[in-house]
């Protein structure tokens, strides 16, 4: 998101009767374990579809961010150390091990910030690498890797609902710390791992959870990404080596949920009766992001555009700008005076000035160069943020409607009225051609990927009876 946001309906856990906690971790194994036999609707597969359309698009645009040399580097891409070469690295010819391709291609997914949101974090940019990575390994069929999507999107879904409070102010980065189980839970679904495997792999799991909000805008938040996904294969690669953990990780009084709540705000009592009854997907959906930077602007960019457009403003025309956003908003949008496009991503400041001065805040706009233009850094003194006390019932690390009030210098003040769902939010959603149009501008970065044909394959994921077909030698 970065900040990171669904906006549907609110999976709530049902209250236990028996007083006692449920063995959430046991639930969950069986369900991962189990999962082949439950039926997928179409509409879930394709917002399962959706979500690897979106992230191999911003993978693909951000393959050669430097990060991504960085972690590539560090991991020494091709090397067997982690196991055979048998999955590949940004889609090219290079291959490495499962765990190693997830880990570069989840950075370099989430390098941009421009990949997908939902559930307080980016679900798609953890699943998708570690999916791939593994089906390639396993040569999976395209049903399977949707349906391992899903699975790992309902257990990520349940554990984050159980918790009332917002995980960002704490300062944990949820898509690191939640990603590297849901990780785990689709990894164990395509190897169909048994259950006392599962059991163990998300044990494991949860002690690879980790990141932190305070690195948002920085190389580090994307290398997040890219660890989780691939903890989460060698999580489950080790409970199938035989490594243990305990047997109630998530729900025990000093487990993952309680130590990730800080002021123990958290349901561990009730059951999880209700995985995949209906998929979780279809309540809490998928947000498509429009501009690359934290998703906690784009109400506010959304706002600007609008004013600037109807009344054909110039940056000089305008006084100041009041944004009206949520404290945890206000908290992750920490870099006033960003001096990179790296921390402009984390900048309302720059948003704004961006969308005045640029007419635009898009791939183009986030640059270093950019950022260090005069008539850009003029405007981030005139902003001035306001907080909206109440919080989104959804999301409650988003308020629950942004605004935006321009004064301009003839004395006139123009007002967005509420903004309650960003252009391409799960409640106000991209159509077909305009997510095809984000996907094939992301793949227009590279050199060497035929971004119509691969769009047309992940467009019919479903039916390719192998994930191997994805692969793009000449890239």
């Amino acid at each position: 998101m970065t900040t990171e946001t669904s906006q549907c309906a609110e999976h709530k856990p049902s209250p236990s009767k028996a007083g006692k906690v449920a063995a959430l971790t046991q639930q969950y194994a069986s369900f991962i374990a189990n999962a082949a036999s439950i039926t997928v609707p179409p509409d879930a597969a394709q917002r399962a579809i959706t979500g690897f359309i979106d992230t191999i698009g911003t993978m693909i645009a951000g393959r050669d961010e430097p990060v991504v040399g960085l972690v590539r580097q560090w991991l020494g891409a091709g090397s067997t150390a982690q196991g055979p070469a048998n999955s590949s690295v940004l889609l090219g010819r290079e291959m490495a091990s499962s765990e190693a391709a997830a880990w570069i291609n989840g950075a370099a997914a989430h390098a941009l910030d421009f990949d997908d949101v939902a559930l307080g974090g980016h679900p798609s940019t953890v699943l998708v690498p570690a999916i791939l990575a593994e089906a390639q390994r396993l040569n999976s069929s395209g049903s399977d890797v949707v349906t391992a999507y899903l699975v790992g999107y309902e257990i990520w879904a349940d554990l984050v609902a159980r918790e009332k409070g917002s995980h960002h102010l704490k300062g944990w980065h949820p898509t690191a710390v939640f990603g590297v189980i849901g990780a785990a839970a689709a990894c164990g679904y395509l190897n169909r791992d048994d259950e006392h495997t599962c059991q163990m792999g998300l044990a494991i799991a949860g002690s690879f959870a980790s990141g932190l909000v305070a690195n948002f805008g920085t190389m580090t938040k994307p290398f997040h990404a890219g660890m989780a996904a691939s903890h989460g294969i060698s999580a489950m690669r080790l409970a199938r080596l035989g490594m243990t953990g305990t047997p109630d990780a998530m729900e025990h009084h000093a487990g993952f949920l309680k130590a990730i709540s800080e002021h123990n705000d958290v349901d561990r009592m009730s059951p999880a009766d209700t995985l995949g009854q209906p998929w979780k997907i279809l309540h809490a959906g998928l947000s498509i992001k429009r501009y690359p930077l934290c998703y906690a602007t784009h109400r506010v960019i959304n706002g600007v555009h609008a004013l600037r457009n109807q009344h054909q403003l110039k940056p000089d025309d305008v006084e100041s700008v009041e944004a009206v956003i949520g404290v945890a908003q206000a908290s992750m949008l920490r870099n006033h005076q960003p001096s990179t496009g790296l921390e402009a991503k984390f900048s309302l400041q720059f948003a704004v000035a961006s969308a005045l001065v640029e007419g635009a805040v898009g791939l183009n706009q986030l640059t270093d160069q950019v950022v260090a233009k005069d008539d850009v850094r003029e405007q981030f003194s005139k902003l001035k943020i306001s907080i909206n006390e109440q919080n989104c019932p959804i999301e409650p690390a988003f308020s629950y409607a942004d605004r935006v009030r321009l004064k301009l210098r003839n004395g006139s003040v123009l007002d967005t009225g509420e903004i309650r769902f960003a252009k391409g939010n799960a409640m106000n959603p991209l159509s077909i051609e305009e997510l095809e149009g984000k996907f094939l501008d992301c793949a227009s970065r590279a050199q060497g990927v035929d971004g119509k044909r691969l769009f047309a394959q992940l467009a019919k994921l479903s039916t390719l009876a192998s994930i191997q077909q994805l692969h793009q030698p000449g890239a």
